[in-house]
Order: structure tokens, then C-alpha cells, then sequence
């Protein structure tokens, strides 16, 4: 960030005997200290809120003392204070443990009833009350400095960032200070041009830097706040844009429509008809696909979008045009479910050149890691001689010995990391590079998908294909014995009537963990007035077992599905469900995406609160995929008004993907949007809110894409390439991933 050598110095420089608690939370250099933003302000005019507090976390708050007395060991006689401190309403114990009675002495004269500071510590609590042990605290008043300055700072809004145990905000306030006080203009090199920062009246860097550590009024801290959240969204944008603009650079073959082909006969056999929004983004695909620039586009939809069906016609292009196209699936368990889902819809145009084939068919081939060595091996052929124009896979596809004919066209679907190494990987496979599709089943709001997509063209599928009946979701409490016997009763009355059953677990087995952090608990505040402990999470092994033991589903075949079993075992357990000859299957998240079994009309899920909003709805996907209509049961035991208990109302309450994924994100904030996996270990949204954010990151798309076309290197904006390497880049640098 520094063109000067001052920023660029230890932290240790500036901060001695600090440097590892510094570097414990990722500031190794001075530079480091400016860009480590806090987390919010303290006002010396207001008390903090005692009953939100949460036990476990290291806390700063502003607190007056309403009394401080001296008490000693039984043990040894040691002197402790103990102190009270109250917001006006409730009220804290402070304790601070000493080794001389004169220090302790001293420490009880300087906290007179109503002084008012700033206590920083870690939320415990000892004999049921809750406490604060030793913590770190500051006057408001001045009272301790005869310096007419300190006086005046005690009324200024106070910083208070993010911290630990080694380190806390007063430290790091205080080094910040030191940091941003000597620091000039022209040392700082501002990635902003300034013809932008002068169209969107944004002030100096120097100034916005110093008023976020040092601000005199709230205003100041605000202003500097924005100015660089815009510049965080800016870099950021700039980064997409220059990504656009190289990838459209390349050259690739163009694949156009050939009529008569493979696609003009799978559109002849549909057996139904394809939506408004499915034939609009068909033809934004096709028009693509002619072109000799690579396609770079992210489709995404509604649950139950037909998403697939779009897919595969883009495929059929390509296959037309002499080329293959490549389906990455992130587990085996989904990849096999589009092979046979891609069959199923060809028919016998995927058994070109078999007995009973089309003439003009091709093949669809299934690659994976755990293929027989026979199955493997006739894979491969089909995908290097051509004979598959569509080969489906995991990341077995990027291995060295997986070769194609004429690769064209690359579809990734969701939750699938495609980086830039595993790209060039491919490319490396194809003469020229490949068309790019990416699909995600989970709606992405608007602003996630401009900052983490932002170097792909959307496509955004809302209608459901005609024919379907839609789901109706209730919220079943799980101490209502009468709701949850009702719950199994009518998955019976489902099975009676030809339908399958989904029940989703959050464990394998009872005494395993895994799943029990799919949702984090709620932690207790000290406003709570002590809260049952949560009963242990419902796990596959054992509901099943109680299912097949229940009158209601007597003579009911109850299967099993999760990632522990072998590929043949899931398969064997998904064809039998689809079959109905296990019509009710107890399972993970594992069908959460791509499962697709028309005949599914109910769904229970167990521990429901314990889900993600978006994992909820995409469970729910799977069912109502017929002509009959689907239920979906989400048993709960998360007390009203908790905000567990709101997500599975919230998702009860509406089938909306995209009104259920901006709930979400505001629920949940943005967490590392980006990724550090994607973007290197430093480039977490520090100010940017993408679920607040969304004009400020509109415009700064807007002026990044304006200053890319000028310059599509930014090799005359030295200062920004060097904030994009600084944030954005690093030899993990990955294509992005949702969230």
C-alpha cells in the first residue's frame, strides 16, 4: 500500500515486545496496523447494553462504577477488588486480583462511584454471576492527566477493534495512533485514481486513514468509513473487470447452431415444453457459443428452474459443432446423478454408435475416481477419441491422463472450486480456450453475485417448468408428541399413494459428530435466563431403525444414504428409492443438490433449526419435482422468537430463493464472502457489506469496467495493480466460489 519504506516496517518497530500478538492477528508490517479497521465505536455518552453481553467473548465496554471494595484470599490473604459496574440498568462484577494491599488501595480510591470508562475482558462467570477478570480499563474523565488534551479526547468516539486475549483494543488503538499520526500524503499510494475519487467526491487516503483510527466526531469516522469501503469495492472491481476483459482477449472456437443436428432432435422429442426463461437463456447461450470469444457465464435459478435441461442444450451445441463439452460435479454421488440424468433425458442419442443408438447420437461418459479399472478405462476412450461428445466427472477430469478430442465447452456446477490452475488444466486439453459455464441451485442476491461473480455474465432462471405442483412447508414442533406421530403418519399416506419419502439427518450415528456444527448454536447472552441444554442431534443410523420399528410404516422399506457408504452402496440405495422399492430413505445433506426422483412427494427434516436457510430450501427442491404436489416437514425444537426459530419460519413461509438468500445473508452477514481460499489469506471484506453495500459496489463496478476499457492491463495505474496484488491475488488465486 506504502510507497514508503515507513509502512513496510516490522510491526514490532513501531510496537516492541508486541510483534506476536500482532502477527497473531494478521498485522506483520505498519501498513498492516492502518488497513486493521475497527470493528465499531464507543460512545463515552453512552452505556453499553450489559444483558446483550455473550459469555466466552472478550468485550469493551463504556460502564460506570457504582461501587469497588477491597476483599482478600482465605487462603493466603491475597488482596482482590471487586468491583461493580453498571449500564444504568443492570450490573457487572470486575475483579481484579493484585499482589500488594497499596496497589489494591489504589485501585479502589480511583474508581469513585458514577467515574465512567472503557473495560475490556473476557465475559465469564464464577459463583452464577458474571464477570469480567482482570480487565483492561480507561478513564473518560481525564482525571488522571493534568493535559488539557485528554480532557478533550475523553469526549471523542472511541475505536474499539477486533481482539485477543494477548491483545487487546487499547493496545491496538494505541499503536494504530502512532502509526497513522506522522504519516504524510505523498507516503501513501492511493489505488483510487484521482479523476474517480474526484467524481465521487472522496477525500485523501491520508485523511480517511487517520479519521477511522482517530476520529473527533462520529461524522469523521463515517466519512472515512465509506471512503474506504468505496475503495475496497473498487479494487475489487477492478480485479473482475481486468479478468473479463483477458478472458474475452483469448481466442476460442466458435460453436454455432447446426441445424438438423443432435440439438434440433432432442428439441423435437421433449416430452415437454421448455419455459419463457429457459428458451430466453437458450438463446443468450447459443448466440455465445457462436462467437469466437470464450463464453464466461454463471446461470443460476429457483429450485427446480430447470437448470439441467439448459445446460444439455448447450452441450448439444457444441457436440453439433464438432466439439465436447465437460460437466465438473463437486461429489461422485452428484455426478453420477447427471450422467444418468442426461441419458435419461437423451435417450438413445446418448448410445451413438451402439446397437439401438441414434445415428447421429453421441455418448455420455461418467468419470470418476472410484470407477472400476475397466469402466475407467472405457471412459477415457470414449472422451480422447470423441466418441462421448459429453463426459460428466468429479475432479478425476483434471487428471494428466484424461485427454478429449476438441474440448469446447467446460460446465461447473454448483459448489464446485474451478480455479485458475485446474482452467489452465483444462485448456491445456483444448486448442483454443473453452466456453465457460458455471451453475449454482442456490439463488444469489444481486450484490454477492456482483462481487463474487463479477467476472461473469448472469443468467438468472425464476419460472418453473409447467407441470409441477409446488411444496407446501410447515413447521412441525418437536415436543408436540400428536405432530410428530401425525408427521409419520402421513409420510405413510404418501407411500400408500405411490410417493417416496425423504427424512434428513444432521449426523450418520448417534454418538458421531459430524454434522453437529451444520448450524453454530446460539450462544447465551446474559440477558437469557438460562436456557435448556440443546438435545443431541437425530442421526440416519438410528431414526431409521426407529422407523422400521414404527406401526404406522409397517411393511415399509426404510434405506439409508450417506457419504460413508461405497459408490455402489448409493448407488444401489438411489435406485431403489427412485424405483420404490424403498420408498422412505433416512439420509444427510448428501441429496441436498441434484437428487431427482419425480416420484419424491415428502420430505422430513429432523433438527431443522440446526440447517442453513439456503440448505433448507434446497432440500426442499428435491421433492415436488412430479405431477403430484410435495410436503416438506421441518421439525424444529428452537424456542419462538430465537433466530433459529425465524430461519425455519422464514422458510416455511416462503418458496422464494432469492428473498430466502438475502434473508440469509443479512441473517448471518457476510462471513468471508470471498473466500481465503480464493483470494489469499488477507482479503476478507474488511468494511464492504455486500447485503448494505450494494449502490456503493454498483458504482464502483461501474467506474472499474470504465477504467479497464480504457486500459484492460492497468498498466498506467500502478498504485491499484499493487492493491490488487496486495488483496486479491496469490499462487492460490482461484476462481470464486459462492459463498
Amino acid at each position: 500500500m506504502g510507497s514508503s519504506g515507513a509502512l513496510d516496517k516490522p510491526v514490532s518497530s513501531v510496537a516492541p515486545r508486541m510483534g506476536k500478538a500482532f502477527e497473531a492477528l494478521g498485522m506483520r508490517t505498519a501498513g498492516d496496523v492502518l488497513r486493521y479497521y475497527p470493528r465499531r465505536y464507543a460512545d463515552p455518552s453512552n452505556l453499553t447494553d450489559i444483558s446483550g453481553l455473550v459469555v466466552g467473548e472478550t468485550v469493551s465496554i463504556v460502564a460506570e462504577v457504582r461501587s469497588a471494595v477491597i476483599k482478600h484470599a482465605r487462603k493466603d490473604g491475597a488482596p482482590r477488588v471487586e468491583a461493580e459496574i453498571t449500564d444504568g440498568t443492570r450490573t457487572l462484577r470486575a475483579t481484579f486480583f493484585t499482589k500488594r494491599q497499596g496497589m489494591a488501595q489504589h485501585m479502589v480510591q480511583s474508581m469513585h462511584r458514577g467515574r465512567r470508562g472503557l473495560f475490556t475482558g473476557k465475559v465469564s462467570v464464577f459463583m452464577d454471576q458474571a464477570q469480567l477478570t482482570n480487565p483492561k480499563h480507561d478513564w473518560f474523565d481525564g482525571d488522571d492527566d493534568v493535559e488539557q488534551r485528554a480532557r478533550e479526547e475523553a469526549g471523542w468516539p472511541t475505536p474499539l477493534y477486533p481482539a485477543s486475549a494477548q491483545l487487546d483494543s487499547t493496545k491496538i488503538r494505541a499503536v494504530a495512533r502512532l502509526v497513522v499520526e506522522p504519516l504524510r500524503e505523498d507516503e501513501l499510494s492511493d489505488p483510487v485514481p484521482a479523476s474517480v475519487r474526484e467524481a465521487r467526491r472522496l477525500g485523501p487516503l491520508r485523511q480517511a486513514l487517520y479519521d477511522i483510527h482517530v476520529p473527533r466526531t462520529d461524522d469523521d469516522w463515517r466519512r472515512a468509513r465509506h471512503r474506504l469501503r468505496y475503495e475496497e469495492a473498487f479494487v475489487l472491481q477492478a480485479e473482475l473487470a481486468r479478468r473479463r476483459a483477458r478472458a474475452a482477449a483469448e481466442p476460442a472456437t466458435a460453436r454455432p447452431r447446426v441445424v438438423g443436428g443432435l440439438l434440433d432432435a432432442f428439441d423435437a422429442r421433449l416430452p415437454f415444453t421448455l419455459t419463457a426463461g429457459q428458451r430466453e437463456v437458450g438463446d443468450e447461450l447459443a448466440r455465445e457459443l457462436a462467437l469466437p470469444v470464450p463464453m464466461q457465464r454463471l446461470l443460476q435459478g429457483e429450485v427446480g428452474s430447470g437448470k439441467t435441461v439448459v445446460a444439455l442444450r448447450a452441450m448439444l451445441q457444441v457436440v453439433d459443432a464438432g466439439g465436447q463439452a465437460a460437466l465438473l460435479a463437486p461429489t461422485e454421488v452428484l455426478a453420477s446423478q447427471h450422467a444418468r440424468s442426461l441419458r435419461a433425458l437423451l435417450g438413445d442419442l446418448a448410445e451413438g454408435g451402439m446397437l439401438g443408438g441414434a445415428e447421429a447420437g453421441t455418448r455420455v461418459a461418467l468419470l470418476t475416481g472410484s470407477l472400476s479399472t475397466t469402466a475407467r478405462r472405457d471412459a477415457l476412450l470414449d472422451a480422447a477419441s470423441g466418441a462421448a461428445g459429453i463426459v460428466v466427472g468429479t475432479h478425476a477430469l483434471l487428471s494428466k491422463n484424461v485427454q478429449f478430442a476438441e474440448l469446447g465447452l467446460v460446465v461447473v456446477d454448483e459448489q464446485h472450486k474451478f480455479g485458475v490452475e485446474q482452467r489452465d488444466t483444462l485448456r491445456a486439453k483444448a486448442a483454443a480456450s473453452p466456453h465457460l459455464l458455471v451453475m449454482t441451485a442456490t439463488p444469489i442476491p444481486r450484490t454477492v453475485a456482483m462481487t463474487v461473480f463479477g467476472d461473469l455474465e448472469t443468467s438468472v432462471l425464476t419460472e418453473v417448468p409447467a407441470g409441477r405442483s409446488g411444496v407446501s412447508t410447515h413447521v412441525v414442533p418437536a415436543d408436540n408428541r400428536p405432530w410428530v406421530a401425525r408427521t409419520w403418519k402421513r409420510v405413510r399416506e404418501e407411500v400408500d399413494k405411490g410417493g417416496r419419502a425423504y427424512v434428513v439427518c444432521a449426523r450418520i450415528e448417534g454418538d458421531d459428530d459430524d454434522g453437529a456444527d451444520l448450524v453454530a448454536t446460539e450462544p447465551v447472552t446474559l440477558g437469557d435466563s438460562g436456557a435448556a441444554p440443546r438435545r443431541p442431534l437425530r442421526a440416519v443410523v438410528e431414526v431409521a431403525d426407529e422407523l422400521r420399528g414404527l406401526p404406522d410404516l409397517d411393511g415399509v422399506a426404510v434405506g439409508i444414504l450417506h457419504g460413508r457408504m461405497s459408490p455402489e452402496d448409493k448407488e444401489r440405495a438411489l435406485a431403489d428409492f427412485a424405483s420404490g422399492a424403498v420408498p422412505v430413505l433416512v439420509s444427510t445433506t448428501v441429496v441436498e443438490v441434484g437428487v431427482d426422483v419425480p416420484e419424491a412427494t415428502v420430505m422430513v427434516v429432523l433438527d431443522a433449526d440446526r440447517f442453513g436457510v439456503s440448505q433448507l430450501h434446497q432440500l426442499r427442491g428435491r421433492i415436488g419435482r412430479g405431477a403430484a404436489p410435495g410436503v416438506c416437514l421441518l421439525v424444529s425444537s428452537a424456542p419462538p422468537g430465537t433466530p433459529a426459530a425465524d430461519r425455519v419460519s422464514t422458510v416455511a413461509g416462503t418458496s422464494d430463493g432469492f428473498e430466502l438468500a438475502s434473508f440469509d445473508l443479512e441473517q448471518r452477514g457476510e462471513g468471508d464472502v470471498l473466500g481465503a481460499s480464493q483470494w489469499g489469506a488477507a482479503t476478507s471484506l474488511r468494511l464492504l457489506r455486500v447485503a448494505r453495500d450494494g449502490d456503493l459496489i454498483d458504482d464502483a463496478r461501474a467506474d472499474a469496467r470504465a477504467l479497464v476499457e480504457q486500459d484492460p492491463e492497468l498498466a498506467a495505474w500502478p498504485a491499484l495493480q499493487a492493491a490488487i496484488d496486495a488483496r486479491l491475488t496469490d499462487s492460490r488465486d482461484e476462481f470464486l466460489d459462492r459463498t
